[in-house]
């Protein structure tokens, strides 16, 4: 393969040239978030989520070292199901191509990849950020660094609980990284609605946002994303009591099984769905569910915006 341009589905494509609202959706939760065959289902409700609330769509991954802007139901079903899909951050992006790889696209690439296509808008589960043991490991995600200099909206339930949430906040402060919250001002904990932290800014409608993008645009002086903290209603998470001692437990089984780097996260998710039988992974659900909903009315404000501005 020599020709390394993004590729961009039909459906996507059409979009663009039309100037319609589209949401870039990542591939990972495909393929390593999510456990085999739901993950494919849902990832065709995620994509349906958004069509619902008015938008198009771009799951964007990575098929025999071609980088997709909106796979197809062929392409998302492979990356579903096949056995080698490698897990795609941006600096893998360029090798993975060059040798044909199948990729599985994180938060980082989805977002470097989507912002270059020209999508403003991105759904996803939740942030990676600092790990608890940081200040040994150095272990932070590229999604943090990826998101000081990516011009996109990020549409998430805030950052996993089993990651140290408050460095995680102090680590987007310092890397310029603005965070609302949507109809709240303390920061979701992904899986529980209130992680214990507050948020400076709090916005109540997509409206909101997209003015927020516009003038970021206009200004010209910020470069980077704009995290969107979509917590899940207080009904609609882990249970409280499930939840501490679940993270409690997990975090003394790393302790004694001597787990550290990057097999911690999949430890403790692993242990969350274990522990929690399957209702961790119900709840994951739901928050992707909601964020492309989300996502896809803060598009549609974006692009009645701009329309409006230009009429």
């Amino acid at each position: 393969m020599t020709d390394f341009h993004l590729r961009h589905g039909t459906e996507v494509a059409q979009a663009l040239r039309e100037r319609r609202p589209v949401v870039a959706l990542e591939s990972t939760i495909v393929s390593h978030g999510l456990p085999r065959p739901d993950n494919l289902r849902v990832a065709r409700e995620i994509e349906q989520a958004v069509r619902d609330a008015g938008a198009v769509p771009a799951t964007i991954g990575m098929v025999s070292g071609e980088l997709v802007v909106g796979l197809d139901d062929a392409e998302l079903t492979r990356l579903a199901t096949a056995e080698n899909v490698t897990k795609l951050s941006v600096r893998d992006l360029a090798v993975a191509a060059a040798t044909g790889a199948d990729g599985a696209t994180t938060v980082a690439a989805t977002s470097a990849v989507a912002a270059r296509a020209g999508i403003g808008v991105f759904a996803t589960g939740g942030l990676g950020g600092v790990h608890r043991e940081a200040a040994q490991t150095f272990d932070e995600s590229a999604d943090l660094v990826t998101l000081a200099r990516t011009p996109i909206a990020v549409v998430c339930a805030g950052v996993k609980s089993i990651l140290d949430v408050g460095a995680t906040l102090e680590r987007l402060e310092t890397l310029g990284v603005a965070v609302v919250g949507y109809r709240t001002r303390r920061f979701p904990g992904f899986f529980i609605t209130d992680s214990g932290f507050d948020l400076d800014w709090s916005v109540d409608s997509p409206e909101l946002i997209a003015d927020a993008l516009a003038a970021r645009e206009a200004h010209g002086v910020h470069h980077g994303g704009l995290v969107v903290a979509n917590p899940l209603p207080v009904d609609e998470q882990l249970d409280l009591d499930l939840h501490d001692r679940t993270l409690a437990e997990g975090l003394a089984r790393l302790e004694r099984d001597g787990v550290s780097g990057k097999a911690v996260t999949p430890y403790l998710l692993s242990h969350f769905h274990s522990a929690t039988e399957g209702a961790s992974l119900a709840v994951n659900v739901r928050i992707i569910l909601r964020n492309a909903d989300l996502a896809a009315r803060i598009a549609v404000a974006a692009a009645t915006r701009r329309d409006s501005a230009t009429a």
